[in-house]
């Protein structure tokens, strides 16, 4: 794939074109979110691993930085107490500006409404659940990987009446980042709240091995098919 990156109105993102690119053709639309202090590159590695000739897929990077260490700069979606007020703010902010990236690559490529899945590592599938489930109208399907379900007396009252999102949901067992057991929690709360989460549990800890690659690919392709060359 093609990777190439951009400075956007709201966050930086690497854009990935698929092989044999043809831009006239109506390529779905993949957003992957990293986790904390990772970088766009992370998960822009992945995706061609996902699919690689049938979506367009954009990597956005968090707006706050850190420095990890001497040269290393790492970014957060918000800081690490998600229930100080502060992270709370943060996080708010970062789905504000996830929102108006889609907006505007999606005007770019003219990917219609409902043409576009968000997905995301630990603290992006957190941010995952926080943007996509508040905008169905926009998100076919979200994929949270190794996340947990954020602040929900946030976000349950926010949650909109159209409930038939896809989602993905996988985790590891020994995953000592964020345990299994919150990930089977937010899975708990999708039940609750009227969703039908498809879950995944592997022998793994806080990463994403190609077993989950596989499972994901196979999600993605039955809830927005690739577009194929003979379109």
């Amino acid at each position: 794939m093609k990777a190439t990156q951009h400075r956007g109105e709201s966050l930086d993102y690497i854009a990935l074109e698929p092989d044999d690119y043809r831009p006239e053709l109506p390529y779905p639309l993949v957003v992957m979110l990293h986790g904390y202090g990772s970088n766009m590159d992370d998960l822009a590695g992945l995706c061609p691993v996902v699919h690689s000739t049938g979506y367009r897929y954009v990597c956005p990077n968090a707006p706050i930085s850190m420095q990890l260490g001497y040269g290393v700069t790492g970014h957060a979606w918000f800081s690490l107490d998600e229930g100080d007020a502060r992270a709370v703010e943060e996080a708010r902010t970062s789905e504000n500006r996830i929102a108006t990236l889609v907006e505007e690559v999606t005007a770019q490529y003219e990917v219609e409404p409902e043409r576009v899945v968000l997905g995301g590592f630990s603290q992006g599938g957190m941010l995952t659940l926080q943007v996509g489930l508040t905008r169905p109208e926009v998100f076919r399907g979200l994929a949270v990987l190794s996340g947990k379900f954020p602040q929900p007396e946030e976000l349950i009252p926010r949650l909109q009446a159209q409930r038939e999102q896809s989602i993905f949901v996988s985790h590891g067992t020994a995953d000592h980042m964020i345990a299994v057991e919150e990930g089977r929690q937010a899975v708990g709360l999708l039940k609750q709240a009227g969703y039908r989460p498809e879950y995944h549990e592997y022998e793994m800890g806080h990463q994403i091995t190609a077993d989950v690659v596989a499972d994901l690919s196979n999600w993605l392709g039955r809830v927005l098919p690739p577009t194929h060359l003979d379109e």
